[in-house]
């Protein structure tokens, strides 16, 4: 009750400064809760996936620090690993290590046998999952929300619960977005 106590007691000081970023909060706020609704996991499987998710990398980080670059993407607790390993006993390792986490249901390594990717390659993944994002809330025949993009050395992951002919409209989208080499379906269907 104090920690309640003190923290409106902080709000209400600090509100002058803070009245230009309500908006901002408020639509944040909207925005969230229009993509959870839209979304076709629970929300209690949304923060398992977020969990899984932090667990992994943290689980990681622990382990081979700095050594590796890879990315943990947990859709429906079905586990994406994507990134680069220095060899592939450790690239199995990573597998081994989602596996031990809580609630995961199924792992997929794509993880290549390599140096850690260049910030400018991290960077150009960044803009073509972006890209593929923007393209795919133009696309009538998928809803945006029920796709998770993961973009990997210009490789484009494609996770969620979709239906086959969703899975087959967001791969078509993302494989004729520029900069994707390679589109990887890691969809579950709902048909």
């Amino acid at each position: 009750m104090k920690s309640l106590i003190r923290l409106v007691a902080l709000l209400i000081a600090l509100s002058p400064l803070l009245q230009a970023c309500i908006p901002l909060v408020v639509g944040a706020g909207v925005g969230a809760g229009v993509m959870m609704a839209d979304d076709r996991r629970s929300n209690a499987v949304i923060l398992e996936d977020q969990t899984i998710e932090v667990k992994a990398k943290n689980r990681f980080e622990e382990k081979y620090k700095d050594s590796i670059h890879a990315n943990v993407t947990s859709f429906n607790r079905y586990v994406l690993i994507t990134g680069q390993a220095p060899t592939e006993e450790i690239k199995l390792d990573l597998t081994a290590i989602v596996l031990e986490v809580e609630n995961v249901r199924n792992v997929q390594n794509e993880v290549v046998v390599a140096g850690n990717a260049s910030f400018t390659s991290r960077s150009s993944d960044t803009i073509t999952t972006t890209s593929v994002k923007g393209r795919l809330t133009q696309n009538k025949e998928i809803g945006a929300n029920h796709v998770k993009v993961v973009t990997e050395n210009s490789t484009v992951f494609l996770m969620g619960l979709v239906t086959r002919a969703e899975a087959e409209a967001a791969s078509q989208t993302a494989a004729t977005t520029s900069g994707v080499q390679r589109v990887v379906k890691v969809f579950e269907y709902t048909d």
